[in-house]
């Protein structure tokens, strides 16, 4: 991208090639800080992790690590401390990057770094809580797309249309078919909105491209193990001749893949080769009734390879199968996939890849180069009954699994091609190897997770230009007209509403020992973590002694700053008891 041409970020301005670097304007410094918006503060992961868990996780400690950053900025409900910070994002790769903590909505951490990044998609609610804080050019908001498959997330992404979200924010896509599937979501939405108004389409964030990583030295380590390889391989019983074919992820037919046509592409390369071949799928499922399922598919469809179904939270048994395999092997179906880590993992690996030519897979993989894509067949979209497959989700009938399930159930991966490439793996050693050098070498330049670290800073650098080149936007409404402040929304519902020139007197009869007895009472102290101390209520009953009347503002001004919305909420729960009285 060239110099003054920031504003147009979006679309196209990032090269489909993963790695792709952009231009900073002219002019403009590089930040040295950021803010991360990462709500359960986790910096570990549970067993069975969710993709885009585990994707967060690592993204942030490569920030962390290899960003260039001088302070990251955690925003999370339960803050981290600062040694659990240096433990897990930090760990002993040495970086120099400070690591601070801070509360999810406290705004004043972004506005110092400049941006807020958030591991999913969904801009409009930070943007309206930017708004009210310090307005729209205050930072750049970065949301992370890891699926637009359920028509729910894809309502909250596009819920930034409407939202006070502008070219300086942008919803990272990990993959061209995450960005060509967003621009054309945001372009029809937008006609529609015209449509609908006289008016004009609203502009959608920007939609850079910026892969997922791996970490490429970690699984070189792993695999390049003789000894695991050769002892995995001896309990398999394999020989050096023989072939084990890998996959690794969730065994989730009705979100991941259908694994048969998988059994019936190995069934053919061994007939074809006339070679000893093994299977392994490395994972786990999501319902452990679908194991006898996938056992019962894998003997009906395979019945001369020996299928095995490997435990993939396990990490040394699944270190041990990438040392253990030859070929790996992935034809997901799913359009709940966006980008797809195995792949990377695999070249890292240095297997060669076999995989359908779908979504993400085939910006990552190159046909012929590190492996082989196999063609797919999407289901019919000239009025079949694709419509009535989401209509059946959206109105209730069909869960999320059953609608992208009955979808992958339709679409079709060329088993006749899988096999042909399985067979030319299975009959070249030498063409294996020089499949998965390839790979290796891909993930070092550009996937591995320095690199996409250093594409985040540069992106970062680059709407911060955007930002400080543009004019403030219109900002006549401050809050979420949907979601907004529920005190003002309702405001209709009472007599009168607390405001700053409201009069309030103490209660008949009250004395601040009154409200300090409250403490006894669980009630009294429902929902309490948001107003002020039953101890400063004390203190509102001390000013208005004596029958001293006092408008809302002149008792706030009594305390410090930083407590004065506390206080106010408070005034509220006090005239609830009856402890102060507004109708003087």
């Amino acid at each position: 991208m060239a110099a003054g041409d920031a504003g147009r970020l979006g679309p196209g301005d990032r090269g489909h090639e993963a790695g792709a670097g952009v231009e900073r304007s002219a002019g403009t410094a590089s930040l040295s800080r950021l803010s991360v918006f990462h709500p359960s503060g986790a910096l570990g992961l549970g067993a069975n992790p969710f993709g885009k868990d585990v994707a967060n996780l690592q993204l942030i400690r490569a920030l962390a690590q290899s960003g260039g950053f001088e302070q990251l900025d955690i925003l999370s409900a339960r803050p981290p401390s600062e040694a659990d910070l240096a433990a897990g994002l930090i760990q002993d790769s040495g970086s120099q990057t400070r690591l601070a903590s801070g509360w999810l909505l406290n705004t004043g951490l972004p506005a110092a770094s400049g941006a807020l990044l958030r591991g999913q998609p969904y801009l409009s609610e930070l943007a309206w809580l930017r708004r009210r804080a310090c307005g729209d050019r205050g930072y750049s908001l970065l949301g992370l797309a890891h699926t637009l498959a359920p028509p729910a997330v894809r309502e909250l992404i596009a819920a930034s249309l409407s939202a006070p979200v502008h070219p300086w924010d942008a919803v990272i896509c990990t993959s061209p078919s995450v960005q060509d599937g967003l621009a054309r979501m945001f372009a029809e939405l937008g006609e529609h909105l015209a449509e609908r108004t006289g008016g004009k389409p609203p502009a959608p964030p920007a939609l850079p491209i910026v892969p997922l990583g791996v970490e490429a030295e970690a699984f070189r380590r792993t695999a390049d193990r003789p000894d695991a390889r050769g002892r995995v391989r001896a309990e398999l019983g394999l020989t050096g001749d023989d072939v084990l074919v890998l996959w690794v992820g969730r065994l989730s037919f009705f979100e991941k893949a259908f694994p048969q046509p998988m059994f019936r592409a190995v069934q053919q390369a061994a007939a074809m080769t006339g070679a000893k071949v093994a299977f392994a799928m490395a994972g786990w499922f999501p319902r452990e009734a679908d194991r006898a399922h996938y056992a019962q598919a894998a003997a009906a469809y395979a019945p001369d390879v020996d299928v095995r179904f490997e435990d993939g939270n396990d990490r040394a048994r699944l270190g041990d199968l990438w040392a253990a395999a030859d070929v790996f092997l992935s034809l997901v179906d799913n359009i709940q996939e966006t980008f797809g880590i195995t792949p990377l993992e695999a070249m890292a690996a240095g297997l060669p890849v076999v995989a359908s030519d779908w979504d993400g897979y085939r910006f990552t993989v190159r046909h012929g180069e590190e492996g082989f894509l196999i063609p797919t067949l999407g289901g019919p979209e000239s009025g079949g009954l694709g419509g009535t497959i989401a209509a059946r989700h959206v109105f209730g009938l069909d869960s999320y699994q059953t609608y992208v399930g009955a979808l992958a159930q339709h679409t079709a991966v060329h088993i006749g091609r899988c096999a042909e490439a399985l067979a030319a793996l299975i009959r070249s050693p030498d063409l294996r190897r020089r499949m998965g050098e390839a790979g290796r070498a891909r993930v070092r330049t550009a996937f591995d997770w320095p690199v996409v670290a250093g594409q985040y800073r540069e992106l970062v650098d680059e709407l911060s230009a955007i930002r400080a080149a543009a004019a403030d936007p219109p900002a006549g409404r401050q809050s979420d007209p949907v979601r907004g402040d529920p005190f003002r929304d309702f405001a209709h519902f009472a007599t009168d509403t607390l405001t700053l020139d409201t009069r309030l007197a103490a209660g008949l009869g009250v004395t601040a020992q009154d409200v300090l007895g409250t403490e006894a009472v669980a009630l009294d102290g429902a929902y309490g973590a948001l107003r002020a101390p039953v101890q400063a209520c004390a203190q509102v009953l001390d000013l208005l002694a004596g029958g001293r009347a006092m408008t809302v503002r002149e008792i706030l001004l009594a305390f410090p700053a930083d407590e004065r919305r506390r206080t106010e909420l408070a005034l509220g729960w006090m005239a609830k008891h009856g402890f102060v009285d507004w109708l003087t």
